[in-house]
């Protein structure tokens, strides 16, 4: 399933541009839960494929789980020997260090245009895109249908409904009425969903950032956002016997999927876990302070190409044949994402079939979505720095202005030395 690095310290430059005989290096990251779904046979197929129609080039691909697959690269690259594309979390340290190719460089005109316009500004470091968008997902409010019947409620549409929402479920002796993870798992996440859904105005709808991309994460807005969410959701013991701070994901997941949760912010993938515990649920935006939310949260993994062994044609023929709209599509439907190009989307917005109709509300999403940002170098450590500490803003007694303000600190700090 993997190459072992060695093979690839061995091999890593054989073959040049010029050559008829090149063999590209991949490293993915697996979006399988078992060996049946791993991404390893989405890429077997699709190589098999490429391969068949050219005899020159060859594609070695190396599947790792994203446990790893960050750190692969990473010890790969500061061993000298990068892989020609790797297809990972992020990309804005190699873009800094000048070792991706732009791309511009690498896809043809219609591919370039084809992807969606705020996923290949995402993918910008200085103004220019290395960073090729692969897979997109975004955030709606999930919720237990056949609770919310019991408790004789409607999905919320503002904030003040979701906390009488909460209270109702409670009071008919819901566990978790609103599920709030800020555990350390994606505490990143969830905080950046309630930024923007706390956004009032024009330069408040970037969640950590302002518009042009300062880190505003101590605003009084986000201030407020988080006071609400300490004083009216977790003080009222309406968020579950876990402490927000301590609750991960995954865990808020499996409790929805058990029917112990009434509401929580939820991605494509918690519609299969749910339903095969046949949990009955609905999903709709996330609510703002006084109507719908402003933006969603997007996320995207990204694709890049390394400059080290030179093979630039052989990487982009390659590239434009990986984001052909049936390629797009076959992964989008296979894992369950949004496809992260114009004309895959259309297709799948216009489906009625049940896989594709499934994802219609993540979908309606993704055109007003806001990204972390990923192309500030600093991105890392900042969020690293929220997962560890967000859930004291919310602690009965803790202080958001306080939190908020220090992490403020640490991502002038982290902008600063990056820059």
């Amino acid at each position: 399933m993997v190459s072992a690095l060695g093979m690839t310290a061995v091999l890593g430059g054989c073959g040049s541009t010029g050559s008829s005989d090149v063999t590209l290096r991949l490293v993915a990251a697996d979006y399988g839960d078992s060996a049946a779904n791993s991404s390893k046979k989405y890429w077997d197929a699709l190589v098999k494929d490429y391969e068949s129609k050219h005899p020159g080039v060859k594609i070695d691909v190396s599947v790792y789980s994203w446990n790893d697959v960050d750190a692969k690269v990473k010890d790969m690259v500061a061993a000298g020997h990068a892989p020609d594309l790797a297809q990972i979390g992020a990309y804005a340290d190699y873009a800094a260090a000048g070792k991706l190719y732009p791309a511009s460089d690498l896809l043809s005109i219609r591919t370039q245009a084809d992807f969606l316009s705020q996923l290949s500004e995402a993918g910008q470091w200085n103004h220019t895109q290395y960073g090729i968008p692969f897979g997109a997902s975004t955030r709606v409010l999930f919720y237990n249908k056949t609770l919310f019947a019991k408790a004789g409620i409607t999905p919320p549409t503002t904030w003040d409904e979701l906390a009488s929402d909460a209270k109702a479920l409670k009071d008919k002796g819901v566990e978790y009425p609103f599920a709030l993870p800020l555990g350390p798992e994606e505490a990143q996440a969830e905080t950046m969903q309630w930024l923007l859904s706390g956004a009032t105005g024009d330069n408040d709808a970037n969640g950590y950032t302002d518009d042009i991309g300062t880190y505003t994460i101590d605003s009084a807005q986000n201030v407020e956002t988080f006071t609400w969410l300490r004083d009216d959701l977790v003080g009222k013991g309406l968020t579950g016997p876990v402490a927000p701070g301590k609750l991960n994901r995954a865990d808020a997941f499996s409790a929805f999927a058990a029917g112990q949760v009434g509401m929580l912010n939820g991605h494509p993938t918690l519609i299969q876990q749910a339903g095969q515990k046949g949990v009955k649920f609905g999903m709709v935006p996330m609510p703002g302070r006084n109507g719908r939310a402003r933006a969603s949260m997007g996320v995207a993994d990204w694709m890049m190409a390394f400059k080290q062994n030179g093979h630039r044609d052989q990487i982009g023929d390659f590239l434009n044949f990986v984001y052909s709209e049936k390629n797009v599509l076959d992964f989008s439907r296979e894992y369950g994402l949004l496809p992260v190009t114009g004309s895959a989307s259309t297709v799948m917005s216009d489906s009625g079939a049940a896989p594709d109709k499934a994802l219609h509300p993540f979908l309606d999403q993704l055109p007003t979505s806001e990204l972390y940002p990923v192309g500030k170098t600093s991105w890392a450590s900042v969020s690293a720095a929220v997962k560890q500490n967000i859930g004291q803003a919310v602690a009965p007694g803790g202080s958001p202005a306080t939190v908020l303000s220090r992490l403020q600190a640490a991502a002038s700090a982290a902008d600063s030395s990056k820059s």
